[in-house]
């Protein structure tokens, strides 16, 4: 059992939200988690729309299936039965107490326009991802709320090297697929792709080729960490890049890759207006990019996508759970590059450059400098995340900190 970060997240909103909605991809653990709140925080009754006869139920008559549940209930996977929210709209609109349904779902149901505008200000979105490093290790730091307070993590005596990752990398943050290795994880992921692209996409829509989805979903992780052409995608796998684009965004919805804005660093201004794609799980990634620990740590076509996937999604999991309100966003300028800027709601940036070398040139956090120089009182810090031994100082509000400071 992990503790996960999010779960006050989940029980604060509980206290004054009428709907309260845990999203997240399969088997990440958004049953074992809603069960536990349900069952210790905030009593309720329980039902799974993975049970035949309960989606049965909620598919054939949703107002009287809601009308039937005895006081606040958990409602598992309800991506399965989408009708079944606008029926939960109608009662707490009646009997607007808080917390009168937590809900769990494997697709993010909400951005269908129908839904989303019938539960505005109803509903309150957790997302849980795969496990964080920071909940494996049972590390307390926020490495989104240091940064913005200038406090990158002080570490030292941390592994160097590639080998201080590759195997972070592969096991990912599933837990399922943590507890198994080489061939039986790549059988787990086999299988785990064969349901989730089957099942959960005909959950949300009906026009689709599956059969094109697999050879998307390979594509995509080819191009992690890249900014993503859906036009040069589109070339590849010989569809329209509209199509493309709308496949990606289904993937999205079921919480398998994510896309990463471009930064804005003014109104009106556009410095790139194509995002960047990551798998939201690296071991998910590896499976997909056939690679194993080893080839992790020695191929240079794999190593640097696979540890920027690995700190991209770190920082994007500690934002769910940061006490700093923050976007994320990647940022190409002329010639400029960084892979993440943190940008809080009161306009206070950071900057966090990925690298898998153990030792950090001038070049390699150069744009950070020119960032920092332009943005004046506005930048708060910067730092090169890399395989080096102990967080080191590189000059006025920028630093090295090791990879095992997102967690340490």
């Amino acid at each position: 059992m992990y503790s996960r970060h999010v779960r006050p997240l989940v029980v604060e909103a509980l206290k004054d939200t009428r709907i309260v909605f845990v999203a997240g991809a399969r088997q990440v653990g958004k049953t074992t988690l809603a069960t536990e709140i349900a069952s210790r925080d905030h009593p309720m009754a329980q039902f799974s729309l993975d049970d035949q006869a309960t989606l049965e139920g909620a598919v054939r008559d949703p107002q009287g299936f809601v009308a039937g549940v005895p006081g606040p209930a958990l409602i598992d996977e309800v991506q399965r039965a989408p009708d079944l929210l606008l029926a939960i709209k109608e009662a707490v609109d009646v009997d607007q107490t808080p917390g009168r349904f937590l809900l769990t779902g494997s697709a993010n149901v909400l951005t269908s326009k129908r839904v989303k505008d019938a539960l505005t200000g109803r509903i309150e979105t957790v997302r849980l991802w795969p496990l964080s490093q920071a909940e494996i290790n049972g590390g307390r730091i926020n490495f989104v709320d240091a940064l913005l307070d200038a406090k990158p993590p002080y570490v030292t005596g941390a592994p160097t090297g590639r080998e201080a990752f590759a195997g972070l990398v592969a096991a990912g943050g599933y837990p399922e697929a943590r507890r198994r290795s080489g061939r039986r994880r790549d059988r787990w992921f086999e299988n785990y792709l064969e349901t989730a692209l089957d099942r959960d996409l005909r959950d949300i829509t009906d026009a689709i080729k599956l059969a094109e989805m697999p050879g998307l979903l390979r594509l995509l992780a080819s191009q992690t960490a890249n900014v993503l052409a859906y036009r040069s995608v589109a070339a590849r796998l010989d569809i329209d890049h509209k199509t493309v684009k709308a496949y990606v965004g289904l993937l999205e919805q079921m919480f398998l890759v994510i896309r990463l804005p471009a930064w804005r660093p003014g109104l009106g201004a556009r410095e790139a207006a194509k995002p960047k794609i990551y798998v939201v799980d690296t071991g998910l990634l590896a499976y997909l990019l056939g690679a194993d620990e080893k080839r992790i740590a020695n191929d240079d076509q794999v190593t640097g996508k696979a540890l920027e996937n690995l700190v991209a999604m770190e920082v994007l999991r500690h934002s769910e759970w940061a006490q700093s309100r923050v976007r994320i966003y990647h940022y190409q300028r002329d010639r400029e590059d960084i892979d993440l800027i943190l940008e809080r709601a009161d306009g206070a940036v950071a900057a966090v450059e990925v690298k898998a070398g153990t030792t950090v040139q001038s070049a390699d956090y150069k744009s950070i400098e020119k960032l920092r120089d332009r943005l004046n009182h506005r930048f708060i810090s910067g730092v090169v995340v890399c395989a080096s031994r102990q967080t080191t100082p590189l000059g006025d509000r920028i630093w090295a900190v090791p990879v095992s400071g997102l967690w340490t």
